[in-house]
Order: C-alpha cells, then sequence, then structure tokens
C-alpha cells in the first residue's frame, strides 16, 4: 500500500514564533519530524512531501533529498483558520493531477518531536490488522467529562458537563484520551468520504505523557526541553 507522509509547516505561529526552525537541543525542531520520516518510509512506494509556506522550512528541506517540496503551500491555506483536513485535500489533489495515487496517508506534525520507530511499527500493526479508517496516537485526559469538567449555564454558574454515569471519585470514572497531535494514519478512500476526521471507524494507539508533547505555547517548549535533556540523560 502506497503511502503519502505528509509534513504541514506553515510560516505562522503565534504562540511559539518561528518554532519550525528553533532549535530544540542542537537542532530546528522541524528536524526531528524530517529525520523520522526518512527513518519510516519505504521508499520503494512512499512519498514524503513537505507543505509550507516557509521559506525557511525549505532550505532546510532541501538537506534531506527524499522529502519532496512540491509545492508552496497557497495563503489561504497557511493562515490560523486553515485546517488538516484542508492541507491534505490540497496535497492529495496535486498529486492526483501529476496521476499519483496513495491508499494511505501518515500526518506528521511537526509540532511532536518525540514519536519513536517503536510507536509507529506498533501503530501501523494495527492499522494493517483492523478495518479501521484511522489509527491515532493518543494520550490519556487528566480532565475527564465523567468528573472533572465544568461548564457554565446561562445564568452564568459552572455545571458539570453532562455524561452518562454517575461517579464519585476520578479513579472510579472511565478512562478518556486526546489526539495528542503526533501521527495520524488513515486510508485515502475513507478520508475522500468523511468530513473534517469525522471518521467512523477510528483506533487508537495510546503514548506516554514524555512523548505526547505537543508545542503550541512556549510553556510546551519548556517542557519539550526537558523531556529532550531527560532522554539524552538516560540514553
Amino acid at each position: 500500500m502506497r503511502t503519502l507522509i505528509l509534513i504541514p509547516a506553515r510560516f505562522g505561529s503565534k504562540g511559539v514564533p518561528r518554532k519550525n526552525i528553533k532549535l530544540l537541543g542542537d537542532k530546528p525542531l522541524i528536524e526531528y519530524t524530517f529525520d523520522f520520516a526518512n527513518r519510516i518510509a519505504d521508499y520503494s512506494k512512499d512519498l514524503i512531501c513537505l507543505s509550507t509556506d516557509d521559506t525557511d522550512v525549505i532550505e532546510i528541506a532541501k538537506k534531506h533529498e527524499r522529502i519532496q517540496v512540491p509545492f508552496i503551500r497557497p495563503e489561504e491555506l497557511s493562515s490560523d483558520s486553515a485546517s488538516s483536513f484542508e492541507v491534505i485535500t490540497h496535497a492529495l489533489e496535486y498529486y492526483y493531477s501529476q496521476q499519483v495515487v496513495f491508499e494511505n496517508i501518515l500526518l506528521l506534525q511537526p509540532t511532536s518531536p518525540f514519536r519513536t520507530i517503536s510507536d509507529f511499527n506498533k501503530m501501523y500493526d494495527i492499522f494493517l490488522n483492523s478495518s479501521s479508517d484511522m489509527v491515532v496516537t493518543v494520550k490519556k485526559s487528566k480532565e475527564n467529562p465523567y468528573f472533572s469538567l465544568f461548564e457554565e449555564s446561562n445564568e452564568g454558574f459552572l455545571k458539570r458537563v453532562k455524561s452518562k454515569g454517575s461517579y464519585k471519585t476520578r479513579q472510579e470514572s472511565p478512562n478518556v484520551y486526546v489526539y495528542n497531535g503526533s501521527m495520524y494514519l488513515l486510508k485515502v478512500n475513507a478520508f475522500l468520504k468523511c468530513n473534517n476526521f469525522d471518521f467512523g471507524k477510528i483506533i487508537k494507539y495510546e503514548m506516554p505523557e514524555e512523548r505526547s508533547v505537543d508545542i503550541d505555547n512556549p510553556i510546551d517548549w519548556v517542557v519539550a526541553e526537558f523531556y529532550l535533556r531527560f532522554q539524552n540523560e538516560n540514553e
């Protein structure tokens, strides 16, 4: 099965300005994802595509001969309001116009630098041996709609978010999960039939907290630096 490995990396970032080229440890953040993509791609059939409007990121990509930059991402797909769904659609349409067709898509967000080859292999095994539309990396959520989440009423009072069941402690509440932003492995046919990742069959691959850092703000960056130091000290 042919996979499009898509790396979205737009220029703008309000939380951490120019974070894709900012040094995390001894290399730019985007390099962690470039290196990972190069290690897991099957070059006999897969393609790695960088979707960006950032010329500095393109210069870094040029060091990796296997990473394609076949287009500059359009301005309308490079704003804060542009969705990953739209970015994937744009890339698929480009390759389709070149008569290149894929069965699967692997979306790798540069803001998640700590994925491992083992994570990918286990995730891919789940994907191959299930009837899922998408296998996605997750982490356990600390906030739980069965116990610790509240919404504001029209009168301005907090009320517990409505959910099935009544639980007295967090420990007895069912586990809930959130996407950690690291990897999304999905079938193209299912993607073309859905709207904005609204798949019918989604299976999780759970990653631990220390590999689930998704850098969106300065605090996330500090956390990433901490985990990087921890990894380096324990290698």
